[in-house]
């Protein structure tokens, strides 16, 4: 999940000339052994530390464009002048140090913890207006959408009720992570819930662990499975995706698994205690990573997939071939151009009559999106719930977020649905802001990544299709930018090996121009 930095410049107690901090956007050195920026505006010089506080990537390999660094990991994004996180995956702000400047010199000195949610400092961000806020927010799903959405409310400065609603009392929690470090067994239980138990009751958010049974949008209210109404002022649909489970003969047995929720994960891993044979219905991302991390336990995979070259819709036949290839290397082997027709006790029956033992199976084929309580709304529903650009659904006061929304892609013009974890945190932030009244479109390039074994694929854009490909490098050689374009249009890029191009990718399709600096140098 992070790993060890190696810090970089000079010894900031010791002191730094004023000036060689002219021109350097940020200036990177370290403080007791910590990497630490330094960037200047005008006679102020501000310290944070220079590890991102998602997944502790090196600030230092980022990139720079108007007062924001972006790590190279994950493509979070933190002012240089308040240290704040301004775009998921980050929710925390970089620790702040305290500095002094004299003698032409600045020193920096011991370091400032920063509470997450103090009210935003981003001069990108505009404040909550006091007129027309709604006395109390309702959010219903407390996943990457749900949870950023009622965090940014408060560093909004709201301080009206909000609440959350979601039966997965656990959540919020680190999604990605179940089909990466922590199913490999790499990752301890504590790096997995995103805020400390404690954490919303501090903030005065509210927690209701229980299923929302319908909405009336017209009482603007909230049935919850127990009969208990909760009024909303505003409300914030975040009901996220379920696991798709094919209708397989033998499917509803208890060895067949998966993987969505934390509960999901601690079942197929306490499934793994017998070291069983794992047949992997899917060959999709979830299904792939889960396929990595359980090889990284030891155990036997046999992945069985329709398509004749994973990922050949998503990322094209090179790259699918590099992933399959990857995996075979890893011990994976695959029965491709097949599906599953039946699961028994011990095996499965593929669809050419094939027979593999299976003393588990997880199905990876998919999720769909959750769209009965936004139906129960009389919401506009269109493979997911329709959004405008400000995520506003087709009822007054009822917003969408994650992987239910439907919402207008700035670059395409067509309507996308992403299921994409930075995507659905991006999409909660902007939904609170415009609950707030601040009417700000949502235009975040889509982003993700995938890291199976050795191999890390970060993907930037959103291509459906495309007519054509670029390929800068040698994918086998784990280097290379590859370019998806639709009428010379370019819709995605993915990179291996290749962190800063996506960096620079991103800020091209924003359209703010690569004319920035990096942070590196």
């Amino acid at each position: 999940m992070s790993e060890e930095q190696q810090v970089v410049g000079p010894d900031l107690r010791a002191g730094v000339p004023l000036s060689e901090l002219e021109g350097r956007a940020p200036f990177f050195g370290h403080v007791d052994g910590d990497a630490v920026l330094l960037h200047r505006t005008g006679d102020q010089v501000h310290a944070f530390s220079a590890v991102c506080t998602h997944y502790s990537g090196p600030l230092s390999e980022g990139l720079c464009t108007d007062g924001v660094i972006r790590c190279p990991w994950h493509h979070a994004r933190f002012d240089l002048r308040t240290g704040e996180a301004v775009a998921a995956p980050a929710l925390n702000p970089l620790p702040r140090y305290r500095t002094e400047i004299r003698d032409g010199h600045v020193y920096v000195h011991e370091k400032e913890e920063i509470d997450p949610l103090a009210p935003s400092q981003h001069e990108g961000l505009s404040r909550a207006p006091s007129v027309g806020v709604p006395a109390s927010v309702v959010i219903v799903g407390a996943g990457a959408a749900g949870s950023a959405a009622a965090e940014m409310l408060r560093r909004e400065g709201y301080t009206g009720s909000i609440t959350l609603i979601d039966p997965d009392a656990p959540a919020p929690y680190d999604r990605p992570n179940l089909s990466k470090d922590y199913l490999a067994g790499n990752a301890p239980a504590e790096w997995i819930p995103l805020r400390p138990g404690d954490f919303y009751k501090a903030h005065g958010i509210d927690r209701i662990s229980q299923p929302a049974e319908r909405i009336d949008a017209y009482g603007r209210k909230v049935v919850l499975e127990d009969g208990t109404e909760v009024q909303y002022g505003a409300l914030l649909l975040a009901t996220g995706a379920t696991p798709i489970r094919p209708n397989i003969p033998g499917g509803d047995q208890s060895h067949v698994h998966v993987l969505r929720s934390l509960a999901d994960c601690e079942s197929l891993i306490e499934g793994l205690s017998s070291k069983p044979q794992v047949v992997i219905a899917g060959a999709s991302f979830i299904g792939l990573e889960a396929a990595a991390a359980l090889r990284a336990r030891g155990v036997d995979v046999t992945v069985v997939a329709p398509e004749e070259i994973p990922f050949t819709k998503v990322l094209g036949p090179e790259l699918g071939g590099l992933v399959r290839d990857v995996h075979e290397e890893h011990g994976v082997r695959f029965f491709l151009g097949r599906t599953i027709a039946a699961i028994g006790a011990d095996d499965v029956t593929l669809s050419d009559g094939t027979r593999l033992p299976a003393q588990l199976v997880l199905l990876g084929v998919g999720v769909r999106p959750r769209l009965e309580l936004a139906e129960s709304a009389g919401l506009e529903v269109d493979k997911g719930v329709l959004a405008n650009a400000f995520l506003q659904s087709s009822q007054p006061g009822i917003y969408v977020a994650g992987d239910i929304c439907r919402y207008p892609d700035s670059s395409s013009g067509e309507a996308i649905r992403v299921e994409h974890w930075v995507v659905a945190q991006r999409q909660g932030q902007t939904a609170a802001r415009n609950i707030l009244g601040m009417n700000q479109p949502f235009d975040s390039v889509p982003f993700f990544w995938s890291q199976q074994y050795d191999l890390v694929i970060n993907y930037v854009g959103h291509a459906s299709h495309w007519d054509r490909t670029e390929i800068d490098g040698d994918p086998r050689a784990r280097d290379c930018r590859v370019s998806y374009w639709q009428d010379d249009s370019l819709r995605a890029v993915v990179t291996i090996g290749r962190d800063k191009e996506a960096l620079e990718a991103e800020v091209e399709m924003e359209g703010l121009g690569l004319g920035t600096a990096t942070a590196g140098q």
